[in-house]
């Protein structure tokens, strides 16, 4: 079944087979802007054909901290974590220029920043506790921090305004690639070491005590039972070896499920954030897209899992939601070509079946 088959069989705004009918009498040979008409289809699907611009734009860049990060898995201290939130909300960071150049809003969300106060002006301020626990001795959260989370993520979403009409998830946590190659590892159900990856630079000794550390939580939740439901099975995994910031995120991408808003994941950690959801709600895939393929080798298993193919392969792997939002002029062209482009019988052009019956 395709995504556009997906939505439509759970709830359908347009229908995809007259959608499909509709691409084909565009003046232009059937397929030929390839995966661009796949995009067309699943936003006429969503959103009713034509589907609205998407505007406006919104990416939300969930923070939090990682007790873990104390295992040298990061080649960063975790401070790093507030003052990049800083720098977000002064407007320096690489989100900022990239979210301004397609004219989308950054908005930054403190959910577990390990700090003594609030980060200040331009930053919500919704932080659960100070930093995760360390995942590979304890659960990372309490079933509580869990549920808050989650709640705090969605209702971000829900108290903005305007209300987005696309969402980049987005997302800064030093130590954060640990948390989210366990979560992937835990959900896909396979070895630590195919979802371990370099994150934000580490040598190769610190990547083998990273696996080891991921190992550690691994443990605790398989050693739970491997008969879980997949939204027991997640809920569990956030708790052992979740990060605030994912939770949250995960508590957005529902949210926007349940206000009709498409969502655009960035790399390997809000992909992540994506598939927990996705177990949480599998009505929620049809509106996933991916920006783009991370560097993280972990990457291409989540995609998979998730059944989504990447718009964008640009080496990237910082996050922030810095991939996403480069998707979404390709988004917004997809949309684009099923509200202004000419179908043959209005351009009175001769489609292709007229033209093969010419003599």
């Amino acid at each position: 079944m395709t995504a556009a088959q997906a939505v439509g069989a759970e709830q359908s705004v347009g229908d995809p087979a007259r959608i499909r009918a509709h691409l084909d009498n565009l003046t232009k040979p059937p397929g030929s802007l390839g995966h661009l008409e796949e995009l067309a289809l699943r936003l006429g699907t969503l959103l009713g054909d034509p589907p609205p611009p998407l505007s406006p734009r919104c990416v939300l860049v969930m923070a939090g901290d990682h007790g873990v990060t104390r295992r040298g898995v990061s080649a960063y201290p975790s401070q790093v974590t507030q003052l990049m939130c800083r720098n977000m909300a002064a407007g320096g960071a690489a989100i900022n220029a990239l979210a301004g150049s397609v004219d989308a809003r950054v908005v930054v969300v403190d959910l577990g920043v390990d700090a003594g106060e609030p980060l200040g002006e331009g930053i919500l301020h919704r932080r659960i506790r100070r930093g995760t626990r360390d995942l590979s001795r304890e659960p990372a959260l309490t079933d509580d921090e869990v549920d808050r989370a989650l709640e705090a993520g969605a209702r971000v979403l829900e108290e903005l305004s305007p209300r987005p009409a696309v969402l980049v998830l987005g997302e800064m946590g030093i130590g954060n690639t640990t948390s989210a190659s366990a979560l992937a590892a835990a959900l896909l159900r396979c070895p630590a070491v195919e979802m371990v990856g370099p994150g934000t630079g580490i040598p190769p000794e610190a990547q083998q005590e990273k696996v080891r550390v991921v190992e550690a939580g691994l443990r605790r939740i398989r050693n739970g039972g491997a008969g879980q439901d997949h939204a027991s099975l997640a809920r569990r995994a956030l708790a052992e070896v979740g990060g605030l910031e994912i939770a949250g995120l995960v508590g957005a991408a529902l949210a926007a499920r349940r206000l009709r808003i498409p969502v655009v994941l960035d790399g390997f950690i809000s992909s992540v954030a994506g598939l927990v959801a996705k177990h949480l709600n599998p009505h929620l895939g049809p509106w996933l897209f991916a920006s783009h393929r991370s560097a993280e080798p972990g990457h291409d298993r989540v995609l998979d899992g998730l059944g989504l193919r990447p718009l964008l392969d640009l080496g990237f792997r910082l996050g922030e939601g810095t991939g996403g939002v480069l998707a979404l002029p390709i988004l917004e062209g997809a949309g684009a070509i099923l509200r202004e482009m000419a179908t043959f019988e209005s351009a009175g052009i001769p489609g292709p079946a007229e033209g093969d019956s010419a003599p």
